[in-house]
């Protein structure tokens, strides 16, 4: 199968390229810079020109492909919306170029229903990609979402979540919790994640949400208790009037219980995590200098 992979380069994408490769697909990735070009040469991938706001680059890379793989999104916290209508552009676009087709669309979410079943709440920053994703399961597309927690980690993580945590414990001097730090956070590594991308592709069903959960519910308290193992710094709880000033963004995260099942997902596709837990990486030290992911 030839697979067209958008953010080919990038955490998660990086690692799909090298994976279908390994599979004996064939690999056409979005690439927006001569360095991205260089990248994908360099694992013997096909490179594309284009970018995520460029809908017609998109549009010939699903065309000229037997299915597609949509990892790319601007990380702009800073103007998060018009992040999601770019995001949602581009799922048009590409799903409009399969049409007709058969041919598989993955696309990536965030966990924004408890389980695989739950439709996103009106409103949710992504629901709208979603939502178009799957309305195109009638236009003859084999269309999928895969959600990710808000904890995705392993090896080559150096700007997700939890890299922000531990930035944030060693400046502030202490790795905090918000009051009682029973707030539920989900989790997947990397690879596994990468596995259930994999299984999505090849043996997904038409119009199903997949759930890229292996912690399913950690205590906040447990997280911060690793990270300020690791860094011997004092843990503490902080009020949720703190949070904001101790976390910034991310003190909506750290507040709140976000508890997510993946259960259908691994009855469904069969799907094992098997890599470490997110408490488990933090342990063996790889986010801190030292040990393996």
């Amino acid at each position: 199968m030839r697979v067209f992979v958008t953010g080919a380069t990038g955490y998660i994408g990086s690692l799909i390229v090298s994976e279908l490769m390994a599979a004996g697909h064939e690999v056409l990735g979005l690439a927006r810079s001569e360095a991205a070009v260089a990248s994908l040469k360099a694992v013997g991938a096909e490179a594309h020109r284009g970018a995520l706001d460029d809908l017609d680059s998109l549009e010939r890379g699903a065309e000229a492909s037997d299915g597609v793989i949509h990892t790319a999104f601007i990380h702009d916290f800073s103007n998060y919306m018009e992040s999601v209508e770019t995001d949602r552009r581009a799922v048009e676009a590409l799903g409009a170029a399969l049409a007709g087709s058969g041919r598989p669309f993955v696309i990536t979410s965030g966990v924004l229903g408890t389980t695989e079943d739950d439709a996103p709440a009106p409103g949710a920053p992504r629901g709208a990609s979603e939502e178009l994703a799957l309305s195109m399961v009638d236009r003859g597309v084999r269309a999928m979402v895969l959600r990710l927690p808000p904890l995705v980690h392993g090896e080559g993580d150096h700007h997700g979540f939890t890299v922000r945590l531990i930035d944030i414990a060693r400046r502030k001097g202490v790795s905090a919790y918000v009051e009682e730090g029973s707030q539920r956070w989900a989790a997947v590594h990397r690879r596994d994640a990468v596995s259930l991308f994999m299984l999505a592709l090849e043996k997904g069903r038409a119009g199903s949400r997949y759930h890229a959960v292996a912690d399913e519910g950690l205590p906040f308290r447990d997280v911060a208790g690793a990270i300020g193992k690791r860094l011997n710094l004092p843990v503490a709880s902080i009020s949720r009037e703190q949070a904001k000033d101790h976390f910034g963004f991310l003190a909506m995260f750290a507040s709140t219980d976000n508890p997510r099942s993946s259960r259908l997902t691994r009855e469904r596709l069969g799907w094992k995590p098997t890599r470490p837990s997110l408490i488990q990486d933090l342990e063996q030290g790889a986010y801190f200098g030292g040990g393996e992911s």
